[in-house]
């Protein structure tokens, strides 16, 4: 650094303490909500939480069925990640895979009536663990907060916004 609190270019920019603090606090957030999502989800569905997303993901798509690719781009999974659990969910009857009639290139995942009922069955219970582990310990004024930080992140994690679709609750019919 410069004697003037300049980086020096090619400097490391080394984070503040009140950043650190800031830093692991959100690592620590990342890594433990998954975790918990994911415990209860199994305890009442045998669904992990990235099951849970796919079928959620699915439920928003127009007729409930979307590529693969373009799932695979909704949930920020691999294809091999997206492919293995798409195979446990086709066997436990919650979605079916078919090949495009336009191209045989292409995987489409379609969302089962099977699979919608378990998202609906499950949601009250999946919502009422998020509102537990973040909205209720959170002012009004902390949610918008939250809101707008997350807006800001998300616009250099995930600029062309598709990770970050609208959103509608299970039992409500989608949007043609």
């Amino acid at each position: 650094m410069s004697t003037h609190g300049t980086p020096t270019p090619g400097a490391t920019r080394w984070l503040s303490e009140d950043e650190l603090q800031v830093w692991v606090g959100l690592v620590a957030v990342l890594e433990l909500l998954p975790a918990q999502l994911d415990s209860r989800l199994r305890r009442v569905a045998d669904l992990t939480y990235f099951d849970y997303y796919v079928l959620a993901r699915l439920s928003e798509a127009p007729e409930r069925t979307l590529p693969m690719s373009a799932l695979a781009t909704r949930t920020n999974a691999t294809l091999p990640r997206l492919s293995h659990v798409a195979r446990r969910l086709e066997a436990r009857g919650m979605i079916e895979r078919s090949t495009a009639h336009q191209d045989r290139r292409v995987t489409i995942v379609r969302l089962t009536q099977d699979g919608w009922d378990l998202l609906e069955a499950t949601a009250p219970t999946h919502v009422e663990q998020v509102r537990e582990l973040v909205f209720d310990r959170l002012s009004s004024e902390q949610v918008r907060q939250l809101g707008a930080i997350t807006d800001t992140l998300l616009t250099s994690l995930d600029p062309r916004g598709l990770m970050s679709l609208p959103y509608r609750r299970p039992g409500a019919e989608p949007q043609q």
